[in-house]
């Protein structure tokens, strides 16, 4: 086990299992290149997994592979870098650095908190609110945790002396870490662009005939979404509540911080103008005929005309153009295998255990598969592109609409952040600021997962039947 640990132990693993899978026998109404790029896909994916080396360097390897091996031209493994999704998961992580640059996101954060802050259940929903409100345009999760929120949190914990090394975590800090935690994933599930793995989703979706919109996406999430964003701070604060009840002063914390940040400046206000035009023209694209990443680009090039974003912060934005690289070649890989027909095959075959039974129960015991199965993953997106295009198929193949398929499938790709320590790149910052244990921390996280898929099921039920699409 100590050697599966090292960097030469998880490269074995994962040439062994590609080795494997290469070589095990298969079915022979299976194209055998299709079979030698699903070795492959596999190989790389657990590569992303296991992470021995950076990602950008093990999808590189793995599309090198399938060039290498003729499994694919080398044109062809070129084409994921067109892919529209890329470019505008790209484009708004260029967008999210502006509002930590300017301070706009840290004034916001104060704005709600200085609103809400006369307790600890407001504060709560001031930094939930302050995560909905950038989450349309930060897809990244890490970014809006690690520049925005822990930051925010941190100087509300310090002000009531609530840290771990007084051991006076349960205070209210303990209590704001697991909001913000268990909030993160329902903010990242109501929005395309609210999290990288969701365009991924998306076009994943799109290899199968399912187009869906960022408008489509956001109107079918939007009520489970900010209803789910209501009721976890409330369940805490019964189940798991904080020692401090009161917190009037925070008030005149958050007004001494705005104070002091003075009036909002030339780029915040850029910032501002940008962030609604996106949001506005993303909802009405389909509308006005405009596509969605060549918005994201027109936010970008205000943004670097203004100078508020300057050459030097694209470019040293190392988390969008590390995305880039291996999104596109998961996106190459998977489309590939699609175009072979290996997907529909491996669907059929799945759905064969699952023959006679109706498709709301195949989606429900998916789900709870797709869910539960993220506490052997460490990343989201690497869980997207291991699993996501098979269980659409088997769902689709079961008799369930394609696109509520599709999307209920996506947001779950997002809820199930919500679990570990590891589980995306909010936990271990937020885990590692040290309020809540492992044992702790892993307990309310399977005790709120069960209330999670309950309540988002039955809410998607309701409102999709509402609004027509079930």
């Amino acid at each position: 086990m100590f050697f599966l640990n090292t960097r030469n132990g998880k490269l074995l693993l994962v040439f062994f299992v590609g080795f494997f899978l290469w070589h095990v026998p298969h079915s022979e109404t299976v194209d055998p290149q299709a079979w030698h790029l699903f070795a492959v896909f596999v190989a790389t994916v657990l590569g992303l997994i296991l992470a021995p080396y950076p990602l950008g360097a093990i999808a590189l390897s793995g599309v090198t592979v399938a060039v290498a091996f003729k499994l694919l031209t080398l044109k062809d493994a070129l084409s994921g870098f067109s892919s529209s999704s890329i470019w505008i998961i790209a484009c708004a992580f260029f967008i999210s650095r502006s509002f930590i640059k300017t301070g706009f996101g840290r004034r916001i954060g104060y704005l709600f908190i200085n609103k809400l802050g006369h307790n600890s259940l407001g504060l709560a929903y001031g930094l939930v609110f302050t995560d909905l409100m950038f989450a349309p345009a930060m897809p990244s999760t890490t970014a809006r945790c690690g520049g925005i929120l822990a930051p925010l949190f941190r100087s509300i914990s310090e002000a009531y002396e609530s840290t771990p090394e007084k051991g006076t975590e349960r205070r209210i800090g303990a209590y704001l870490i697991q909001c913000i935690f268990q909030c993160n994933a329902i903010t990242c599930a109501m929005f395309i662009t609210s999290m990288a793995g969701n365009p991924m989703a998306v076009d994943f979706a799109s290899e199968t005939g399912i187009k869906i919109t960022w408008m489509e996406w956001a109107i079918a999430a939007i009520v489970p979404g900010l209803i789910m964003l209501l009721i976890i701070p409330l369940l805490l604060y019964k189940f798991y509540p904080p020692e401090l009840k009161r917190t009037p002063e925070m008030k005149k914390v958050a007004a001494q911080k705005l104070h002091e940040m003075g009036k909002m400046s030339r780029d915040e206000w850029i910032v501002l103008l940008v962030f609604i035009g996106l949001v506005f023209l993303w909802a009405l694209g389909s509308v006005l005929n405009i596509d969605a990443t060549l918005v994201a680009f027109v936010g970008v090039v205000v943004l670097l005309l203004a100078n508020t974003l300057s050459w030097d912060d694209v470019l040293s934005e190392k988390e969008a153009w590390h995305t880039v690289v291996w999104f596109a070649v998961l996106i190459t890989l998977a489309g590939q295998l699609n175009k072979l027909g290996f997907i529909s095959w491996f669907g059929t075959a799945i759905g064969g255990y699952v023959n006679g039974m109706s498709w709301y129960s195949v989606i429900g015991i998916l789900l709870l598969v797709y869910y539960y199965s993220h506490y052997m993953m460490a990343s989201a997106i690497a869980h997207v592109s291991a699993m996501y295009s098979i269980f659409l198929s088997v769902a689709i193949s079961a008799g369930a609409p394609p696109l509520l398929s599709a999307l209920i499938f996506g947001m779950f790709s997002n809820l199930y952040m919500a679990t570990t320590h590891y589980s995306g790149g909010p936990a271990p910052i937020l885990f590692g600021c040290g309020y809540i244990s492992i044992t702790k921390w892993w307990k309310i996280g399977f005790l709120m997962s069960l209330v999670v898929i309950l309540l988002w099921i039955l809410l998607c039920y309701i409102w999709w039947n509402m609004c027509g699409l079930l």
